[in-house]
């Protein structure tokens, strides 16, 4: 995005969020749950962004989402933190790219707790690849103005191809006889 001095910047006081204090295995270990749980305002952050263009009107949006994935591992840690560890740490250990592979084992004593203490279920396999209707409360914006452009360039015109004059080095369509 170009910055020129007519456009107004958020300050920095809008900026500020609390950051979510996870690593990486964490994040990976949380994702599918952390997905499904912040589902609905995940969506509407997705919506404001692909419908305005402009990252700086999606702000509120966009600190809801943070609001919600820290308030999703504040529930995490108060009811399943060792199995969250467990599985996060196996992530973190057992392999070089952290693949969930070699952790299935912890990764259900995980879900298992997740599932009973915070009523989330792990989504099946492709399931934020689906198609889903959105049902937010994002309002649709208005739809964009056309482009209206001035007269044409000094010696072009618009007219037909028969009204065109000869060429003036042989054939314009030279492969046709």
């Amino acid at each position: 995005m170009v910055v020129s001095n007519d456009t107004e910047l958020p300050t920095y006081e809008e900026l500020t969020v609390e950051e979510v204090p996870i690593s990486t295995p964490g994040l990976r270990a949380a994702a599918h749950h952390l997905g499904k749980y912040c589902l609905d305002v995940n969506d509407d952050f997705m919506m404001c962004k692909q419908e305005n263009n402009d990252p700086r009107k999606c702000i509120a949006e966009g600190k809801a989402v943070t609001s919600c994935a820290l308030k999703f591992f504040r529930q995490l840690k108060g009811s399943c933190y060792d199995e969250f560890q467990i599985y996060s740490n196996c992530i973190d250990k057992s392999s070089s790219r952290l693949d969930f592979e070699p952790c299935r084992q912890t990764q259900a004593v995980y879900d298992k707790c997740v599932f009973e203490k915070m009523g989330i279920e792990r989504p099946e396999h492709g399931f934020f690849c689906k198609a889903r209707v959105y049902t937010g409360s994002q309002p649709k914006p208005p739809p964009e103005e056309p482009q209206v452009f001035g007269d044409l360039p000094y010696g072009i015109k618009d007219f037909k191809e028969e009204e065109r004059p000869p060429a003036k080095y042989g054939l314009r369509y030279w492969w046709v006889k």
